[in-house]
């Protein structure tokens, strides 16, 4: 069995230092890098770049709503042209600032708010995809498992990752408990590995109402502004490992 772990890095901005890239870079297959909406700038981002190449990480393009203050979680009310411009233009300087360095953009993945409300909202969902495949069908959507974002991609015409989550918990409808919640950040890197070698090999994971979810898990997310992502990435990693998991990126 084989499976990738992801993390969003490249989030800091200017004097704004967030989460260790460095650390984090050495236990996951592929980084999303922020895109100077929700977080980055354009030193940042080729940073970012230029370290996933040199640890041989594969990258994709992490674009949000244009929030800076809100790191990118607050919902915005956009309409579907608007979503797509927003992507274009992320994807595209994310894209064209890896090729100038010598890589390659192997997938998308949307941050926070516009991430969530595409989960479940198809016209979201699709806007993204469409923004996504006129600038390269070939580039891999990656998407919360389950939900609209995985649908809508699949009907564009673009590959898809099903993406699961090692530190978050889940709703009973399979999507993210917010993180204004009690108990939606797990930080306990013992439980995140049963709860990702569940999810790998099982199919399954546990809401947060102890109720069994199935779903497909392609890529694992760890956060890379969780206090403790360095830890986790590294456990977990080990663990998958140990259990006969082969850890690699979506393209690999």
């Amino acid at each position: 069995m084989r499976v990738d772990i992801n993390s969003d890095l490249g989030e800091s901005f200017g004097n704004y230092k967030i989460g260790n890239d460095v650390e984090v870079m050495k236990y996951i297959s592929s980084a999303n890098i922020a895109c100077g909406f929700h977080a980055g700038d354009p030193i940042v981002m080729e940073r970012t770049i230029k370290l996933a190449l040199e640890n041989n990480v594969a990258i994709g393009a992490h674009p949000g709503y244009p929030d800076l203050q809100g790191f990118g979680r607050r919902e915005m009310n956009l309409s579907s042209k608007e979503i797509k411009s927003y992507v274009s233009y992320q994807v595209s300087a994310l894209k064209g600032m890896t090729e100038s360095l010598g890589g390659k953009l192997q997938h998308v993945k949307a941050h926070g708010a516009m991430y969530n409300q595409a989960s479940n909202n198809y016209e979201k969902a699709k806007a993204i995809a469409e923004a996504v495949h006129k600038i390269d069908p070939e580039i891999i959507f990656m998407g919360l498992a389950n939900s609209m974002m995985i649908e809508a991609a699949k009907e564009t015409g673009l590959q898809t990752a099903c993406e699961v989550f090692a530190d978050r918990t889940y709703t009973q409808k399979g999507t993210l408990v917010s993180r204004s919640l009690e108990g939606a950040v797990i930080h306990d890197s013992k439980y995140c590995n049963e709860r990702v070698l569940q999810m790998v090999k099982g199919g399954t994971v546990l809401d947060i109402k102890g109720n069994t979810i199935v779903l497909q898990a392609d890529s694992i997310c760890i956060h890379g502004d969780n206090p403790t992502a360095i830890e986790l990435a590294k456990s977990v990693k080990l663990h998958l490992e140990q259990n006969g998991i082969t850890i690699q990126s979506l393209k690999a």
